[in-house]
This record gives C-alpha cells, sequence and structure tokens, in this order.
C-alpha cells in the first residue's frame, strides 16, 4: 500500500500554515509552538532545527523527542475522521496536531488543548 502524500512533505511547508492559522484568529505563533512542543517534545531550538533542514513529517514524528503521552485524550473529528479511530500511527499523530491547531484556532484555552 502507498504511503500518503503528508508523509513525504516538510513540516517546514506547513507550519506556516498552522501559525497564520492561529493568528487570523488572534492567537499566536507562541501558542502553536507550545503545542507542537507538548506534542512532540521539540523545544524551540529542535523545532527550528527541523524545520531548517525541511523534515519530513514521517521523520518529524519518528524522530520527536517525547510524544506525549496524553495525547491519546485527544479526540473528535479532523477532516471528517475520528482521530481516535486513525489506525496508522504516523498518520494519527499527525492528525492530533492538526486537530490541536484548531482548537487553538477555535479560541480554546490553551490547558484544555493541553490535556492539563
Amino acid at each position: 500500500m502507498e504511503k500518503h502524500r503528508i508523509y513525504s512533505m516538510s513540516v517546514a511547508s506547513v507550519y506556516p500554515l498552522y501559525v497564520a492559522k492561529a493568528e487570523k484568529k488572534g492567537r499566536s505563533k507562541a501558542e502553536a509552538d507550545e503545542i507542537i512542543a507538548w506534542l512532540t517534545g521539540y523545544d524551540a531550538a529542535s523545532l527550528g532545527g527541523q524545520l531548517e533542514n525541511n523534515t519530513t513529517f514521517e521523520d518529524f514524528f519518528a524522530q520527536a523527542p517525547r510524544m506525549n503521552p496524553s495525547r491519546s485524550a485527544i479526540t473528535g473529528t479532523i477532516c471528517g475522521v475520528r482521530v481516535e479511530n486513525i489506525e496508522e500511527p504516523t498518520m494519527r499523530e499527525i492528525r492530533y496536531l492538526d486537530k490541536l491547531i484548531d482548537e487553538l484556532a477555535k479560541g480554546r484555552p490553551m490547558e484544555k488543548i493541553l490535556r492539563a
């Protein structure tokens, strides 16, 4: 079975869209970065390195320093698909990130987004 094309896309090509989506709704780049850090364990420097290196989504999640164990609490739909029902692990991680950025853009408080 062929992999989805998102796997080979660079995170750097989508990252500005995540930030723009947040900022368009009055949120900040720092909040988007906080979500990425919470989910993956990347700090500002390591995230910057991944973006500079044009790391693919597949490698970005494979190389993540510490995937948050609470990420399984992320539920709901993204692109019409329930994230908790996605079986392919890398696609589920990508959709978790999409879902968190959507929640940020919808004005949800950070403590709820980060499942605190």
